[in-house]
């Protein structure tokens, strides 16, 4: 009998309970039930035909070694002039580090500047992870509660209220999971305003979904403010936009100050990022984007028939999502909890869902659907909830 004793701080670290429904939803499937799964946050599409020749190619060309730790040079050039073609940034492709997935970024930021003592502020309802790596870290962990009025954007002056001398770092998310929140360009301009008064505090500005907006909305990203650049690490990547989750690929701009930090972190975590995925996602930013516009006219149809069936249903209301690719009804008139309705939903109609509660308390009373599935499946999700409220 081994008695292994684990560092504490292991009991600090959450999960990212979309995995676990996957799971449950999988296993169910795997006795014969038929389950139709809005649970996981991916696009539901394969990674366009050139970008996967892309990294065949590299592949075949003998690209098998190591890379520089932040990246090929030439990948970071085009991250930078894609950068500049959507927001009008100069970004310099010496700040760009290249990291497998989303999720590295959050989790250097956070080991930067969380310890015991310090603040860090996180969106509630949010992607679960930022939570869990600063209760990692040690620090204490702030909510942003985000509201349903609002339209689950971040209301500015909330934000500003809560800074304290322990702040380190504010995470924002926008176009924002689990919500399809998107913050409209005066209530950032009010909160980068707000900034000039703390700055000791950094911003981790996570716009994965950048690409992701409907109704002609627009994207703001955070590198359009030039006064906080200095402090600013914005989080993008390949997984959403270009349907790669599997590829592992994303990247983030840091700041002069952290970029170093940055740099260590990725040698002494992962080396460096396969080479191949980079080679492919060379591709994605300097090809054809047609699949990008493809994909997000899927998504669009799927976003109106799906909020237009939500609010359908006895119990629920769904506000109209401006970004990502997924709706956040709330559920509260059908009298169950988050986690009621997520179970009852799996398993006696056959439907995954995520309860808002796994994205932070201020998600109770809602449930995440990920409109990553087709229209059928979707219309056929909806029709089995409304036979079983």
């Amino acid at each position: 009998m081994s008695h292994l004793h684990f560092a504490d701080s292991l009991s600090r670290l959450g999960t990212e309970s979309a995995f676990t429904v996957l799971a449950r939803a999988q296993a169910l499937a795997a006795q014969g039930q038929d389950i139709i799964n809005l649970g996981i946050g991916q696009p539901d599409f394969q990674t366009p035909e050139h970008i996967v020749e892309a990294g065949i190619k590299a592949l075949r060309d003998g690209h098998h070694g190591y890379t520089p730790a932040n990246g090929i040079p030439a990948l970071r050039e085009a991250v930078a002039a894609d950068l500049h073609a959507r927001h009008g940034a100069e970004v310099n492709p010496d700040n760009v580090v290249v990291v497998p997935g989303g999720k590295p970024t959050m989790f250097f930021a956070v080991l930067m500047f969380g310890e015991p003592g310090a603040e860090i502020m996180y969106p509630d309802p949010g992607f679960p992870i930022y939570e869990s790596v600063i209760r990692y870290s040690g620090a204490t962990p702030v909510p942003i509660a985000l509201r349903e009025e609002n339209g689950f954007a971040f209301d500015a002056e909330t934000v500003l209220a809560q800074i304290t001398p322990k702040t380190r770092l504010i995470i924002i998310n926008s176009p924002a999971n689990p919500t399809g929140g998107v913050t409209p360009r005066a209530e950032v301009d009010k909160f980068v305003a707000g900034l000039a008064d703390h700055p000791h505090v950094a911003v981790l500005s996570d716009e994965i979904y950048s690409r992701m907006l409907y109704d002609g909305r627009e994207h703001v990203s955070l590198l359009q403010y030039p006064e906080i650049r200095d402090r600013l690490i914005l989080l993008d990547g390949w997984s959403k936009t270009y349907a790669m989750t599997g590829w592992r690929l994303g990247y983030a701009v840091w700041p002069d100050a952290a970029v170093g930090h940055a740099t260590r972190l990725c040698i002494n975590d992962h080396s460096c990022v396969n080479a191949a995925s980079q080679y492919a996602g060379l591709a994605a930013l300097t090809g054809p984007q047609d699949a990008v516009d493809e994909m997000m006219r899927h998504f669009d149809t799927r976003r109106r028939l799906i909020v237009k069936a939500l609010n359908s249903l006895p119990g629920l209301r769904c506000t109209d999502p401006g970004g990502a690719f997924y709706a956040f009804p709330n559920i509260e008139g059908t009298g169950m909890t988050s986690a009621q309705a997520q179970d009852r939903f799996l398993d006696e109609a056959g439907v995954a869902t995520v309860a808002g509660t796994s994205f932070g308390r201020h998600g109770e009373g809602y449930l995440r659907f990920s409109y990553a599935n087709s229209a059928e499946n979707i219309e056929t999700a909806i029709e089995r909830i409304r036979a079983l409220l």
